[in-house]
């Protein structure tokens, strides 16, 4: 799944014409030279055109034998292309995919089950927020190729007023004494809208609960746990500390737009949306910090839901060798470590974190990262996001309704559209 505000981390810009980038789909067969050529579809803003000019370079000066044909796709509409081309011959031989995607598209047995190559790929140390959501039904399908996810972004020079050490703060009761403190006058001590429904995933996975949990061959909803009320608890007490509108999201208005207009102390986020606030007032340059999302104790950061992508072999590739080397070599440590400098993302491995150590932003999402989750691994959750319960549910929790009452609602509501009823 991409982050909607993934894009903001990096102002870079992809663009076609890098290796032969076009719009078009299918496999290209094999070159004049004898070489075997596999097609490439990897997703807009994903990499810089830098980026990928140098990777394509050196793969194919360390493998003469392979030519590549990348092709950008635009992340709107994604999913119906991909089942197109899956479904059809003239498949491409490695596809960017959203890592909560790929269950969809594993279903329909279209891609290529890469479960026996995990160990040479390096599985062990793969982040699982990645990972998890890469396999369908014990089988691996989807390649961890980077992440990110939200931390809290906050004004250091408010926090030095309020007298408030960031660094100090590791505990949720820290988190929530801190601000606190900087919800005073004119100061919002954090902007929190009240549906931002994955932070609110967050805080009820750190309870020990979950979204949703499986039963043999069915799903139920399970925000009516005694886990997951406690984690919708904090979310109010949190959300009571400034004045973010109870019935809508971080988009709406855009927080990152919000906070930039100098009363908001906190906002969480992906880091890219320092630079939004930036670019809407400059004044605040030089005065925005990140740290990770605390958690219950100060020995593990706040659990934190992953975004980013995954590499996958369609079934029908003609070649899936040479795309399988292709893969091998983007998701490898080298080019894990390249891509991190890069683009201020999370490496795929937990081994591989001390790559963004300079960047404060990306160290604060490496952090949290190690413990990230993804939402319930199973295609029917796309049906939750359509109609989006869990917000409806915020909404009813934050104005004053009894918690359990309307957990119990939305819990059904997630079950029956996980079940297809």
């Amino acid at each position: 799944m991409k982050l909607r505000t993934l894009a903001g981390l990096t102002a870079l810009v992809m663009v076609s014409g890098v290796s032969a980038c076009g719009d078009g789909s299918g496999s290209s067969g094999d070159s004049a030279g004898g070489a075997t050529t596999i097609d490439v579809w990897l997703m807009r803003d994903s990499v810089s055109a830098q980026f990928q000019k140098e990777f394509v370079a050196a793969f194919e000066k360390a493998h003469p034998d392979i030519d590549v044909k990348v092709q950008i796709q635009e992340w709107d509409g994604i999913g119906e292309k991909v089942t197109a081309a899956l479904a059809s011959n003239d498949a491409p031989d490695v596809i960017e995919t959203g890592n909560t995607q790929v269950a969809q598209y594993a279903q329909s047995g279209g891609l290529l089950d890469l479960s026996d190559r995990t160990e040479e790929l390096g599985g062990d140390d793969w982040l699982k927020g990645l990972a998890e959501p890469g396999a369908f039904e014990g089988k691996q399908y989807g390649i961890p190729y980077y992440a990110a996810n939200r931390v809290v972004i906050y004004r250091t020079d408010l926090f030095q007023k309020a007298g408030v050490d960031a660094a100090s703060i590791k505990t949720r009761d820290q988190w929530i004494a801190a601000t606190e403190k900087l919800d005073s006058g004119g100061t919002q001590g954090i902007y929190l809208p009240g549906q931002m429904w994955y932070a609110l995933a967050g805080f009820i996975w750190d309870e020990g609960g979950d979204l949703a949990t499986r039963s043999g061959d069915n799903w139920r909803g399970a925000l009516d746990t005694p886990q997951a009320l406690r984690g919708m608890d904090f979310y109010k007490k949190l959300q009571a500390l400034g004045k973010g509108p109870k019935d809508s999201d971080e988009a709406e208005p855009p927080q990152a737009e919000v906070m930039a207009k100098g009363q908001v102390a906190q906002i969480i986020s992906t880091p890219g949306g320092a630079n939004v606030v930036t670019e809407n007032n400059p004044d605040l340059k030089g005065k925005l910090g990140f740290f990770p999302v605390p958690g219950k104790t100060a020995e593990r950061p706040g659990s934190v839901f992953i975004g980013g992508s995954d590499l996958v072999v369609p079934a029908a590739s003609a070649k899936p060798e040479a795309a399988f080397t292709f893969v091998k070599e983007l998701t490898g440590d080298t080019w894990q470590r390249k891509l991190a400098a890069a683009m201020s993302y999370v490496p795929n491995k937990t081994t591989l974190a001390d790559a963004v150590a300079s960047d404060p932003g990306a160290s604060a999402m490496a952090t949290g990262a190690a413990v990230g989750r993804a939402t319930p691994n199973t295609p029917g959750w796309a049906a939750v996001e359509a109609k989006n319960p869990i917000k409806d549910y915020m909404t009813a929790v934050l104005t004053g309704a009894d918690a359990r009452a309307e957990a119990t609602r939305a819990s059904a509501a997630i079950t029956a559209a996980m079940n297809g009823s």
